[in-house]
């Protein structure tokens, strides 16, 4: 079900200036994470958000990478809906971020520029990877680093040459420190405490089983789960809570903040004057994660400087398609990370 937000008149998204001279025009900003879609209405002269949509249901992922099918499903009539009060308006270009576009999404690459095209006549298009706009969200079009934190984890940073990513890989793979991480660490601490094992938390399967119901039953009502990376993060704010006084979970938030400081060491450029910002819900978990995360931060780059995030992976999307209307990305592509598509864009 897609929800409504009330428009907005909030201050413009980073790194778009107001171009003289350009169609009144708008653009649509997407951001397609493990929760759910978040599209976003915009003018693409200023990048102003006039109005969102919201759906909780996550695209789904097949076997031949991230559903091109289901994304049009929800996305085309919450767009018509979007666009409908501003009638005569036209949609010069579109920007998708999605979880999985790097590993995941030669559907949504094969698929996308020609349907979005059909339905909106949008003219330029951008697919991205969910890091690239929250980089773009959180940093503009300079250069830096940025970790986007959530169910998933990645780093990702640039020169303005070129990209470096560090993990990002999924819950089985890699994603350390994310949420999806943090809380299947948390429910093993759970199930080593029922078992009565070495790192096993009575607190953390206490929180378990106020949410899952009897620790025993906790392999069939999570292994059939689709969603189970989005299952295990939502775990992790109660490692959070339990931290301050459990050192089990606290333990377990030290050593994911050390993994996100790690990725963020890998791709951060050298050299003096080097930003690095955090985005994403992961870090509202507050001071049981981002203090130890920070400490972790201070070792690994010193030369570096923490910045606050100007915005979100979804003014990152909006960001990236007002530059693309206006023509003033300076953002490298990337055939995996950010790809192109439409009349003056390679």
């Amino acid at each position: 079900m897609v929800s409504v937000n009330e428009p907005s008149n909030g201050p413009t998204v980073p790194g778009v200036p107001d171009v003289p001279g350009v169609p009144a025009g708008l653009v649509v900003g997407v951001d397609s994470g493990g929760s759910g879609l978040r599209i976003a209405l915009a003018d693409a002269a200023t990048g102003a958000v006039l109005d969102t949509r919201v759906s909780n249901e996550p695209v789904r992922t097949g076997p031949g990478g991230i559903s091109a099918a289901h994304f049009l499903e929800q996305v085309l009539p919450a767009v018509r809906a979007l666009v409908e009060p501003h009638g005569g308006r036209p949609l010069l270009a579109a920007a998708v971020g999605a979880a999985g576009m790097a590993t995941l999404g030669d559907e949504l690459r094969a698929g996308l520029p020609g349907a979005l095209a059909e339905a909106w006549g949008v003219r330029r298009l951008a697919l991205a990877a969910d890091a690239v706009t929250a980089y773009t969200g959180a940093l503009g079009q300079r250069p830096g680093a940025v970790v986007a934190g959530g169910t998933g984890m990645i780093a990702l940073g640039t020169d303005l040459a070129s990209w470096r990513r560090a993990d990002g890989w999924g819950h089985l793979l890699g994603d350390c420190g994310s949420g999806a991480w943090i809380g299947r660490a948390g429910l093993e601490a759970a199930m080593r405490a029922y078992d009565g094992r070495r790192g096993g938390s009575a607190a953390l399967l206490d929180r378990a089983e106020k949410l899952f119901g009897p620790a025993a039953g906790l392999p069939g009502a999570l292994y059939p789960r689709t969603d189970r990376p989005a299952v295990l993060a939502s775990f992790a704010p109660e490692v959070g809570r339990c931290a301050p006084e459990d050192p089990v979970a606290a333990d377990i938030l030290a050593r994911a903040g050390a993994h996100v400081a790690e990725a963020a060491g890998a791709v951060c450029p050298a050299g003096p004057g080097a930003v690095v910002a955090l985005t994403g819900g992961l870090f509202r978990m507050g001071d049981p994660l981002l203090v130890p995360l920070r400490a972790a931060l201070g070792e690994l780059l010193p030369h570096a400087r923490t910045v606050e995030a100007a915005g979100d992976p979804l003014a990152g999307a909006v960001a990236l398609a007002s530059a693309l209307a206006t023509g003033t990305l300076r953002l490298p592509g990337d055939p995996a990370l950010l790809r192109l598509f439409g009349e003056g864009v390679s």
